[in-house]
Order: C-alpha cells, then sequence, then structure tokens
C-alpha cells in the first residue's frame, strides 16, 4: 500500500470512529464505553495504536502516525440506548471482519439519522404512569394515585415543551417541577389529593437524572475524573432544580 493510499486509510478509519464515538456519547454511553469501541473498530481496521480523549462535550482522536489528532464537539446529549446498542453491534462486526469499513461507515451513517425515541404521547404517558407508581412505592395511598398521574404526566409534557424553548436545560427543568408542584397543591386544596409530599415525589421521579449519576459513578470507578466529576454536577444541577422548583411553590402557595 502507498503512503498515500495508507494515509487515506487511516484518516477514513478515524472517521469512522468518530461517528461511533459521537453517537455513542450523544445517546447517552460512558465515556470507558465510547473510547473502548473507537479503540477496538481502530485496531480491526488495521490502526492498533490508537488514542481516544472522551469528554462529555468533546471527542479527540489520533493515531500514532503523522495524521493531525481530530477534534469533535458534541452539543447535544440525549438518552437513546437503543443506538447505543446498535453501534457496538456494528463494533463487533468490524472486528469479527462481518463488516468492512466503507460498509460499517454506511450502517452508522443509517444509526446515526434513525429516530429511534417512542412518540410524545406515548413518552407522556410512560411519565404518568411511572409517577403513580413511585407514589405507591413510596408508601402513599391509592387515593392518590389518579393526582400522582396526572400530576406526573402534565409535568414531563412540559419539560418536553419547555426544552424546545427554553435553550438552557436548568431553566427547564425548574420551571416544570415548578408546575408539578403547582399542580400537586391545587389537587391537594381541592379535596382530590392527600399526600401532598407523596404526590410530588412521585411526580418529579421521571424528571430524576438516573442515568446520568449512574453515567457518572461508573466513569469515576473506570478512572475518567473529568467525565464523571463534569457529569455528576450536570446531575447535581439538575436535581437542583428539581427541588428548587418544588421549594419555590411550598415558599408562596403554602
Amino acid at each position: 500500500m502507498s503512503l498515500s493510499k495508507n494515509n487515506e486509510h487511516v484518516f477514513e478509519v478515524i472517521e469512522l470512529c468518530l461517528l461511533a464515538g459521537k453517537i455513542m456519547l450523544q445517546s447517552g454511553a460512558e465515556t470507558y464505553r465510547v473510547e473502548d469501541t473507537m479503540t477496538r473498530i481502530a485496531e480491526a481496521l488495521g490502526i492498533p495504536n490508537s488514542h481516544s480523549y472522551v469528554t462529555p462535550t468533546g471527542i479527540v482522536f489520533s493515531t500514532d502516525d503523522t495524521n493531525p489528532a481530530k477534534l469533535i464537539r458534541i452539543s447535544e446529549r440525549s438518552t437513546d440506548l437503543y443506538k447505543v446498542t446498535l453501534v457496538n453491534g456494528v463494533s463487533r462486526k468490524v472486528s469479527n471482519g462481518e463488516l468492512t469499513r466503507q460498509e460499517a461507515f454506511e450502517k452508522l451513517m443509517e444509526i446515526e439519522k434513525a429516530n429511534y425515541t417512542f412518540p410524545i404521547y406515548q413518552q407522556v404517558l410512560a411519565a404518568a404512569i411511572a409517577s403513580a407508581c413511585f407514589m405507591i412505592m413510596f408508601l402513599g395511598q391509592w387515593h392518590d394515585f389518579f393526582p400522582a398521574f396526572i400530576t406526573g404526566g402534565v409535568g414531563f409534557l412540559s419539560l418536553i415543551f419547555l426544552q424546545r424553548v427554553v435553550q438552557i436545560r436548568f431553566f427547564s427543568e425548574f420551571l416544570a417541577s415548578l408546575i408539578i408542584g403547582v399542580i400537586s397543591m391545587l389537587f391537594v386544596k381541592i379535596g382530590i389529593g392527600e399526600q401532598l409530599d407523596k404526590i410530588i415525589i412521585g411526580s418529579v421521579m421521571p424528571l430524576v437524572p438516573g442515568l446520568l449519576i449512574t453515567n457518572a459513578v461508573r466513569d469515576l470507578m473506570a478512572g475518567h475524573l473529568v467525565s464523571g466529576l463534569s457529569k455528576g454536577a450536570e446531575a447535581f444541577l439538575t436535581a437542583f432544580a428539581i427541588g428548587a422548583g418544588v421549594a419555590v411553590v411550598f415558599a408562596t402557595m403554602s
């Protein structure tokens, strides 16, 4: 293989690895999993000594040869573990020799463009059911099942709408929890609900950053201190926003 063709091959492998890492990081994968997947793909395609540095907002990838390192920025992150699973599947097939570089790139492009999220009405319904069930799990009464169901659904719907309107995530979560607090308070005041604390606790559970907290701990345990601390800080801000929204309702309406 000539020098120009070799450089072209390395460049295309880097692009493939960065695309895989980008999809995984945007879909909520842990930092160490992203780095491991990129390294395995590169090694399977003839680049055994690759280096990657992943943070929640960017990926740097390089090789040991003269090709420069490449950086991509991650500006939007969500939770889509199905995409993470699909990218891992592509990585395994590349490692086993079942996919060529071009075939893997085409599959990753399809995964990136696809939208596997459930319709909004299904998300809201699931959040409403989860809120009511969480309320029961926290020793609430069945009399409050319906208020928690409605409050949780409306709160999650508000979060989806506010995230499209408000660019800062902290404020959308704060306003969504404030709405949950107001609706819960109204249910109790008109006599439909009884245990205000249980209704609020169950209703805010769909907003709690459970996956973010889990990934932060797993990254810290894997030695990725920057990613672990940054994800932990993001989870703390989300928890603070939820608590602040509920606190404002108690301070103004109680």
